[in-house]
């Protein structure tokens, strides 16, 4: 037997040695996986750490939260592995109760108005209250409003919304960072003095900020180019999903394979300190940036974020 037979043999050892362990990602269709069922019992518990916190003055005016989501479901792999992803359900509903409690309205976008894709798979099954507001709000996530549309038509002129809201899951990785319209969105929240929201891998869709304005095709014309300003959120400090803690992933199943990108890296190339090394349920205020580190910081993140939007509006 040669070298590389050994080296089959042992690897065959370890797949099965995973497999019987449960930290193989699951195939749901050819080339589609979800979690691994160990990684699962760890990442997505069936309950959340909501605590039901009451708000004596709760918001009674007319400003909403725009809550900005993936409408893309699948990240392709280093390997060419897809990853059945998108906004996860405890980091988008458990902030959404706290702010219900709060009094604040929430509408729904995505980049062209396409349904929000939602990680079902990590949904806590017996937490009643975050299956009563998936309930509440499922009509509007299968029929969100465009950034597109509202950046074109509507931006200018509004005075709709005291905060821009990005829950995490990997699908916040996909398309947002890339969309322009969010990026002239996301300067014109920060130049209007709104809060920016965004837990775990939320804060990729920052990135988009980086990008030169969707009407401008040419940068040569373009004087509020990428060249000719700093990143606006250039030397504020934020928690989210760490690279250390991606980059392992795929060791216990949860992602099908190597990440192609690390969205901490980027911002962290852009100027911001990413201020974490665990995804151990952190939250951070920085001016009005508000963040959280993944799905243990959704109860304080949510909780925070709300008693900061009542304090700067009641």
């Amino acid at each position: 037997m040669n070298i590389q037979d050994l080296l089959d043999k042992a690897k065959d050892r370890l797949d099965k040695a995973k497999d019987t362990l449960g930290l193989e990602p699951q195939e749901i269709e050819a080339g589609i996986f979800i979690p691994s069922t160990s990684s699962l019992k760890i990442a997505a518990p069936s309950k959340t750490n909501y605590d039901h916190t009451e708000y004596d003055d709760p918001y009674t005016g007319d400003k909403k939260i725009m809550m900005v989501c993936t409408q893309e479901q699948y990240m392709t792999m280093e390997n060419g592995n897809k990853f059945d992803t998108g906004n996860h359900p405890v980091e988008m509903m458990v902030p959404l109760l706290h702010f219900k409690k709060a009094g604040f309205d929430v509408d729904v976008f995505t980049p062209t108005g396409e349904s929000v894709k939602v990680e079902q798979w990590a949904m806590p099954e017996d937490d009643n209250d975050v299956k009563q507001i998936y309930s509440e709000y499922e009509a509007k996530l299968n029929n969100p409003k465009s950034i597109a549309d509202f950046v074109k038509n509507d931006m200018a002129n509004s005075n709709d919304y005291a905060a821009i809201f990005i829950p995490g899951g990997h699908g916040a990785m996909l398309g947002l960072p890339e969309d322009k319209n969010l990026g002239e969105l996301l300067r014109w929240a920060y130049k209007n003095d709104l809060f920016t929201l965004a837990i775990c891998h939320g804060p990729a869709a920052l990135l988009a900020a980086n990008l030169d304005s969707p009407d401008r095709s040419d940068k040569k014309e373009n004087q509020d180019d990428v060249g000719s300003r700093d990143f606006i959120y250039k030397g504020y400090k934020m928690v989210a999903f760490p690279t250390a803690m991606d980059k392992q992933m795929p060791k216990i199943g949860y992602l099908p394979g190597e990440s192609t990108w690390y969205f901490a890296d980027k911002l962290e190339d852009l100027g911001v300190t990413i201020d974490n090394k665990l995804a151990s349920g952190q939250t951070h205020q920085d001016r009005k940036l508000i963040s959280g580190d993944g799905p243990l910081a959704a109860n304080d993140f949510g909780k925070i974020s709300a008693k900061a939007l009542l304090n700067a509006l009641n």
